[in-house]
């Protein structure tokens, strides 16, 4: 197929993932509402689908035969289908508008093809970014490995005997029974228990890509390793904490982060402002220790303050008013101090340079000998800006 088709091909199915949002997630959140609190969850749902369609379309359409683009445009249009199908059968099985034509075979669809969707292409994409390609042989072996497990659990999902995945009531309508369906069973089990280990090997391939990477590969991976991070941090977090806002807060993040990470792949393939994720990973280091600590800060001062003037503050605002000044006030030395602690830690050039400069602009002040000042000020720029080749130029003043 030539260029051109792909590229036509690319927007048909951009245009395709587009027109499943409304039957898909809009349609299950309308299915599933319980209130406001849904919408931002729904926005994240819909947001995931439409950010990694669009990303993959523009990817594609700039470089047709990148694997990633087409991963992406894979995800958007494949999770459109699974949550379209699998609404269509809850309205049709489990609602008043039912029953519906097919309603069976659309939950039957909906719980088998997340399995490519949200585990084998996503693993492909950890093993294939950024270049599309694998780093040798032995990882592509890996992902035949990821490609034939997801393969055969979505088969076994879809043939397994009982009640449908996600369904209460229902049972798989093309179920295998006996012998044969006893052993699907027990293939849908053991790649179940696989799903782990697929996982932390496709992680293990983006590290091992990650540390062999030099130069524009590497700021690649970190945009996408950013991005990613913050999935793994915000899914993970919302699992590990216990119910409530704060466990809602992190699935949140978690969930605008899976829609970020399209962007940020394509941001790194097309390679657009690609030397500012150092920045934004800085910025995030920073401002995301610095907002923990406040609110620790925040938390116990108040707790401290309620007991030690429990007295006085029984039915008073008095410990959440000294509270928020005492966190107001130590804003600005707080964000400097942990600013230098993670340019110390994680951007020691940068630290290194500025301590350099810092004693430069000191030492400066009182040198009066101008043959000294040239040689320091040629060691400086060298040491804190390594250039190939340093010069200095002094213009005669007029005489």
């Amino acid at each position: 197929m030539s260029d051109a088709s792909l590229r036509r091909l690319t927007w048909a199915l951009l245009a395709l993932a587009l027109l499943l949002v409304v039957p898909g997630p809009v349609l299950q959140v309308v299915l599933d509402y319980t209130g406001p609190a849904d919408i931002p969850f729904a926005i994240g749902f819909v947001g995931g689908q439409v950010c990694a369609a669009g990303a993959g379309a523009v990817i594609a359409s700039r470089h047709p035969r990148h694997a990633v683009g087409w991963i992406f445009l894979a995800m958007g249009v494949g999770l459109g289908l699974a949550i379209a199908t699998g609404a269509y059968g809850d309205l049709g099985l489990e609602t008043d508008y039912g029953p519906l034509p097919a309603d069976e075979m659309g939950a039957w669809l909906a719980s088998w093809l997340f399995i490519p969707v949200a585990f084998a292409l996503p693993m492909l994409l950890l093993l294939l970014f950024p270049d599309g390609r694998f780093t040798s042989a032995r990882w592509r072996l890996a992902g035949w490995v990821i490609v034939v497990t997801a393969s055969v659990a979505a088969a076994a999902t879809a043939l397994a005997p009982g009640r449908l995945e996600g369904q209460v009531d229902i049972l798989n309508p093309l179920g295998v029974g006996g012998g044969l369906g006893e052993a699907i069973e027990l293939v849908e089990v053991v790649t179940t228990f696989l799903a782990l280990p697929a996982f932390a090997l496709a992680v293990a391939g983006l590290v091992a890509r990650f540390r062999r990477s030099r130069g524009i590969e590497r700021q690649q991976l970190k945009w996408f390793t950013y991005a990613a991070t913050l999935v793994g941090v915000g899914f993970a977090g919302s699992l590990l904490t216990p119910g409530g806002w704060p466990a809602d807060v992190l699935f949140l993040i978690g969930l605008l982060a899976l829609c970020g990470l399209p962007i940020a792949a394509g941001v790194a393939i097309l390679r657009h402002r690609l030397y500012d994720v150092d920045v934004v990973i800085n910025r995030t280091l920073v401002y995301g220790v610095l907002s923990a600590a406040l609110v620790g800060a925040y938390v116990g001062s108040v707790l401290l303050l309620q007991f030690a003037l429990s007295p006085l503050t029984e039915e008073s605002d008095l410990a959440i008013a000294g509270s928020t000044l005492a966190v107001a006030g130590l804003f600005r030395p707080l964000r400097a101090r942990i600013q230098e602690l993670v340019d110390r830690r994680f951007y020691r050039r940068r630290y290194d340079a500025a301590r350099t400069l810092e004693g430069f602009g000191a030492h400066l002040r009182d040198e009066v000998e101008l043959d000294a000042l040239k040689a320091e000020l040629r060691a400086v720029v060298a040491d804190t800006m390594q250039p190939a080749h340093v010069s200095l130029w002094l213009r005669e003043a007029p005489r």
